[in-house]
């Protein structure tokens, strides 16, 4: 009887908040009365709402945009401070606001991206609502709501497809390149897919991520990325221009925009309309003892939820179990935690009559406020909350986060997740599980499976579609990884021909397999060839004024390398102090291609016979290549053997055999049998052998 009457309130209140027949049956209003009386009244038990949901009328229609006149109901965060909560702020025009009206124009794909409550779905909402208010508002409320959205939007006359937080659409079942193509393309102009992105989730498929990413250009996460590919995109700025704070000083009147304008030296208007940095405060301060400690460890196991690659909410019985070991890494019972429901009664309230920390509800589930993600602070995700969630999560759920840990190089869990997801039957998990395989240093093993991801490709979607000849790709990267250069480098020269045929001459996948191509050639001996095919690629490259792109960096690397072979040790050093130089201007100096081209630069050192420095800079890598990619990686047991090679060289032989002893204990555990690292550690441990 409680339930009932507490929903009659939240309908009552919701037609409040909206206009004619309007209200969210799903959504905003009575979802946050609903749940604040159902954490309290079902405790013990979970209500799991349906999957599939569109935000609809309280009639269960799609509601038109005009008719839409919540901007929470868009994804829009409450705002903070004083004043009229029901209302919200004042919509300030934005710089970028022209740039989104003109991409809108002809319908089409529009991803607006920008940082944390940077304003961006507000933007969005204000220009799409007055642009196309007989548009049906088509908004799935997660990603398994998104094919029968996509079936709405096809039924309809008019349709915005609204997908505020993209990153929470791709994936498993989620938007495809094809799918974008076939809505769009139906009927052109009457259609419009209009996204948010954060920053923070889009630099991950940008060109310096895709780079981290060992084997090729060519990976699992392509899919999303033709996604991101296929929309005109529009930056919006955190913090706002002087023209911006203009119109917003028109609207002083309102205590919020006031207040914001206070603090725009430090934050951008947005962020500190929803209160972002004190909600970030707000949790760093509550681990002090007897203070919300309980409620600060439900946050971090929500976070870090989040950061694993988790894109739906969770459960409040998850996160019961979830925050424990956080809580108990922080003092435990000394830090005076408070009860478990006071915890999730604290992380969810409007303490600042904004979202709060956790968003959602209990039968929703609950997500972490977007804005904390962006502390810079935040410790790696650790072992107990991977393990913990991975036992928990769907296989689509299991894809996610295998990807995000292959793209971070964490392979075991990249590889544990994938295993999961490919068992439970998730999508072309066992194409990015076999790469992971690969990766993880058994190549021979990795190139089998691509071999049957290859045979069901061609079957499926002809020799030519640019999936199957990503496969091929891979396949052919791993089989000269297993030691097979010469086949492999045949292989790449009959893929070049036909990537060249179905996608050009200068696509970026064309101009990839061209250096693979070269390389493997190189390693088969032919390094005269190796030598001019690199160099004529890295003519392509910068000739498309692509020199800082990560696949242009590498191409140097490898000319510089395979030139090195045929003399002049010293110009080739000099070659290569020019690239660290420009690899740490553009990549950074913690990114895998820097770390590859440190990793040259040492040998090189020791080829001229200045050992302890190239000892040195190994024993640097091993560390920094430890530390981002984990212990038992490829690349740090590569190291960790030049290293050895160098101490050899100097007569440290003691201390080289106990450090050769200790590599081939770890690597017989991860690294397949004939390893090259193996046989070269094998090698070195051996007895000289004395001429008679």
């Amino acid at each position: 009887m409680a339930a009932v009457g507490v929903g009659a309130f939240a309908l009552a209140l919701a037609a409040t908040w909206t206009s004619g027949p309007l209200a969210t049956g799903i959504g905003a209003a009575a979802s946050a009365v609903y749940a604040l009386v159902a954490d309290l009244l079902q405790p013990s038990q979970r209500v799991h709402a349906p999957g599939g949901a569109l935000l609809r009328t309280a009639a269960g229609r799609v509601p038109r945009f005009g008719r839409l006149d919540r901007p929470e109901l868009a994804g829009v965060h409450p705002a903070d401070g004083p004043g009229d909560r029901r209302a919200p702020p004042p919509y300030v025009e934005r710089d970028a606001e022209p740039s989104v009206r003109r991409a809108l124009e002809d319908g089409g794909f529009v991803l607006i991206v920008g940082e944390s409550t940077a304003g961006k779905t507000r933007l969005a909402y204000e220009v799409a609502r007055s642009r196309f208010p007989r548009h049906a508002f088509v908004r799935p409320m997660d990603r398994s709501a998104l094919a029968p959205a996509v079936a709405v939007a096809r039924r309809r006359r008019r349709a915005v497809l609204w997908l505020d937080d993209l990153e929470n659409y791709l994936g498993a079942d989620g938007v495809t390149a094809p799918m974008v193509d076939e809505l769009l393309g139906r009927r052109p102009g009457r259609v419009v897919i209009l996204a948010t992105m954060r920053s923070e989730e889009f630099r991950r498929y940008d060109a310096r991520e895709e780079s981290r990413l060992t084997g090729s250009d060519r990976d699992a996460w392509r899919v999303q990325r033709d996604v991101l590919n296929a929309a005109v995109k529009i930056r919006l700025e955190r913090h706002w221009s002087e023209a911006e704070q203009l119109r917003a000083a028109a609207h002083r009147e309102d205590p919020r925009i006031r207040l914001a304008l206070e603090s725009g030296d430090r934050f951008g208007l947005a962020e500190v309309v929803a209160a972002g940095p004190e909600l970030l405060t707000a949790w760093q301060n509550a681990w002090a003892p007897g203070a919300n400690p309980r409620g600060a460890a439900v946050v971090a196991a929500a976070v870090d939820c989040r950061r694993s690659g988790l894109r739906r909410p969770v459960s409040r019985e998850w996160l019961q179990d979830l925050h424990r070991p956080y809580l108990a890494e922080r003092g435990g019972p000394d830090l005076q935690p408070e009860p478990f429901a006071e915890a999730m009664a604290w992380a969810c309230q409007a303490a600042y009559a904004t979202s709060g920390l956790l968003i959602g509800n209990y039968s929703q589930g609950y997500t972490a406020f977007d804005y904390v993600l962006t502390a810079s602070d935040l410790p790696p995700v650790p072992d107990h909350l991977w393990d913990a969630l991975l036992a928990l999560v769907e296989p689509a759920d299991a894809y996610d986060m295998g990807l995000v840990a292959h793209q971070a190089g964490r392979l075991p869990r990249a590889a544990a997740a994938l295993e999961r997801a490919r068992a439970g039957g998730a999508a072309e998990a066992d194409f990015l599980l076999a790469i992971v395989t690969g990766d993880r240093g058994r190549p021979r093993h990795a190139a089998r499976d691509l071999l049957r991801v290859v045979e069901r490709r061609r079957a499926a979607l002809g020799a030519a579609h640019p999936e199957t000849l990503a496969a091929v790709h891979q396949w052919a990267f791993f089989t000269g990884e297993s030691g097979e250069a010469r086949a492999a480098s045949a292989a790449f020269v009959r893929l070049v021909a036909d990537a060249t045929a179905a996608l050009g001459a200068e696509h970026t996948d064309t101009l990839a397999a061209r250096h693979q191509q070269a390389y493997f050639a190189g390693e088969a001996g032919e390094v005269d060839t190796a030598v001019r095919e690199l160099a004529a690629l890295l003519d392509v490259r910068l000739r498309r004024a692509e020199a800082d792109h990560p696949q242009a960096l590498a191409v140097r690397r490898s000319l510089i390398w395979f030139s090195s072979l045929r003399g002049d040790l010293a110009e080739a050093e000099r070659e290569l102090r020019l690239l660290l130089t420009d690899a740490e201007r553009a990549l950074g100096p913690h990114n895998p291609h820097t770390l590859a081209i440190r990793s040259t630069q040492a040998a090189f050192a020791a080829q001229a016979g200045r050992t302890e420095e190239a000892i040195a800079e190994f024993t640097r890598l091993v560390s920094e290549r430890s530390r981002l990619l984990g212990h038992d990686h490829p690349h740090v047991t590569h190291s960790r053997l030049q290293r050895v090679q160098g101490l050899i060289a100097v007569g440290r032989g003691a201390e080289a055999r106990g450090e050769l002893t200790e590599i081939l204990e770890e690597a017989r555990r991860v690294l397949e049998p004939g390893h090259r690292h193996l046989v070269l550690a094998r090698s070195l441990l051996a007895p000289p052998r004395h001429e008679p």
